[in-house]
């Protein structure tokens, strides 16, 4: 089994980015709510591209990662395997 060991250093966007002053309960909303929101303070955050590089590097299928929800991540991994 591969493993990957995500460093501290690794993470520092994190601490940057506005999810982190906004608060979880917009990026992981309830089935069926709106992702909206979260959505409009991705589109304003510098630290987008790396937050959905992790998602898609790491498999996050909750919330919103990078300004996309579960089914647009999935739908852009699919899109990204079938053009390999």
């Amino acid at each position: 089994m591969y493993s990957v060991t995500i460093t501290p250093s690794d993470l520092a966007w994190q601490e940057q980015a506005l999810c982190a002053q906004t608060g979880a309960d917009f990026f992981f909303p309830d089935p069926g709510s709106s992702v909206r929101e979260a959505k409009r303070i991705c589109g304003m955050c510098e630290m987008r591209p790396a937050c959905l590089e992790y998602a898609l590097s790491n498999d996050e299928r909750f919330g919103v990662w990078g300004g996309l929800s579960e089914k647009e991540r999935l739908s852009l991994r699919r899109t990204s395997h079938t053009s390999h």
